[in-house]
């Protein structure tokens, strides 16, 4: 697994303990089928949100930026999609019930 992007100065200021945890969770993620995908990160990101681990919104928007570098137009569509679908799960995870 190339671990190149962790090394990328526009993620200088992201916690190491972060950037690990988003490089487990790759390794883990490459071993997922496709249809697998969601369900795994919605599943992380509700662990680490447990854990007290989150990412700024400046952090999340950098470390998309460097997963999109060098990526096809198709799979930046892709990772685009992805994150939609996690923000709005995060969202509706927030939302407090109504009275």
């Amino acid at each position: 697994m190339d671990t190149s992007w962790m090394n990328n100065p526009n993620l200088s200021g992201i916690d190491p303990a972060k950037l690990q945890m988003l490089l487990s969770l790759a390794q883990q993620g490459q071993q997922k089928k496709q249809n697998e995908l969601l369900p795994f990160i919605m599943a992380a990101a509700s662990q680490s949100k447990e854990k007290g681990m989150s990412f700024s919104p400046q952090e999340t928007d950098a470390i998309i930026e460097v997963l999109k570098m060098g990526k096809s137009p198709e799979e930046i569509q892709r990772i685009e999609k992805m994150r939609s679908m996690v923000q709005l799960f995060l969202q509706n995870q927030n939302a407090k019930p109504p009275l």
